[in-house]
């Protein structure tokens, strides 16, 4: 039964959290510190910035070979905080040298789409998504 809300009451639809459904979004003043506890916990992450394209690219091609990877969007305001984060957790000393979309397989950073697409190609993506349990083929 739908309930209908009065207009001026200040209710939001509370945000989304990645969870079984695999998709994670990033709200406004929402710490990044929680994007590495996300890489770490799941086996194939994808962070991109919101309604981006190419993270759907790289989404879709990860679906069509029976990956459900996690997706983590960014809001636009966030990005330079979350892109510096990224490179300061994997090492990188330029920060805000990270390009979304950015995905990590296993925890680390495998790539951007260019990667994904070139390992793919080369018939080396799949090998890598089994050998960390995203595949059970």
């Amino acid at each position: 039964m739908h309930q209908e809300i009065p207009v001026g009451t200040g209710h939001q639809p509370p945000a989304a959290t990645a969870g079984a459904g695999g998709r994670g979004e990033a709200a406004n003043g929402e710490e990044s510190s929680d994007v590495m506890k996300m890489v770490t916990e799941n086996a194939v992450m994808v962070i991109g910035t919101r309604g981006c394209c190419m993270c759907h690219v790289v989404q879709r091609l990860l679906q069509s070979l029976g990956v459900n990877p996690t997706v983590y969007e960014v809001d636009e305001v966030d990005e330079a905080n979350v892109a510096a984060e990224v490179s300061q957790k994997i090492g990188d000393d330029g920060a805000g040298t990270v390009q979304f979309p950015t995905v990590f397989v296993g925890g680390k950073l495998f790539g951007g789409l260019e990667k994904v697409m070139a390992t793919h190609i080369a018939g080396d993506l799949v090998p890598i998504l089994k050998d960390v349990g995203a595949l059970w083929l």
